[in-house]
């Protein structure tokens, strides 16, 4: 069980290390949105370019899409690796899957365009068209990794995982077979 232990923590950090890889694809693979900034009554006001643009639901679908991928890509190589498999295992793919999630966002959203829109605005001046900040607007796209991971894993293992050896008809416990000596 130690063994087992030891391999799920070492699976754990390094799936979710590869947060780290996810969040930079999720910057540089989401479309951007576009904003505008303006002056009204004195005051600096921020729109959207193109106010029925989908680019939001994007960014979005984009970390999903990817979280989906890296979910599979780790269920793949984490069962290849350990074909036995394990609840220690089978946890330690969750945990790690959502972490790396995390990490992919917090990393996504750094390395994005700056986070106070209204100061950006200013700075590139009226008019001029400027991309809004990453922001994850469906939490629950941070659970396309884990639950892509626990699936694949899932149907890996029930395809092509060790099987429990088939007692003979006849043999085993039960109605029909070796009756228990008295």
């Amino acid at each position: 069980m130690k063994t087992e232990l030891r391999e799920a923590a070492v699976i754990t950090v390094a799936v979710a290390l590869g947060g780290a890889l996810l969040g930079v694809l999720w910057w540089w693979l989401a479309p951007h949105v576009p904003l505008v900034g303006d002056i009204v009554e004195k005051r600096w006001v921020v729109y959207l370019k193109d106010s029925e643009g989908e680019q939001a639901v994007g960014v979005d679908g984009t970390f999903t899409l990817l979280g989906l991928a890296f979910g599979a890509v780790t269920a793949f190589v984490v069962f290849l690796l350990r074909r036995r498999g394990g609840v220690p295992l089978v946890v330690a793919l969750g945990v790690g899957g959502l972490l790396g999630s995390l990490l992919a966002w917090r990393v996504g959203i750094w390395l994005g365009p700056a986070q106070d829109v209204l100061a950006h605005a200013k700075s590139v001046g009226k008019g001029v068209t400027f991309s809004a900040p990453l922001k994850l607007g469906a939490k629950g796209a941070l659970l396309a990794w884990p639950l892509g991971a626990l699936l694949v894993h899932l149907g890996l293992t029930g395809l092509f995982g060790p099987r429990d050896p088939e007692v003979p008809y006849g043999m085993g416990p039960g109605p029909y077979g070796a009756k228990p000596s008295v």
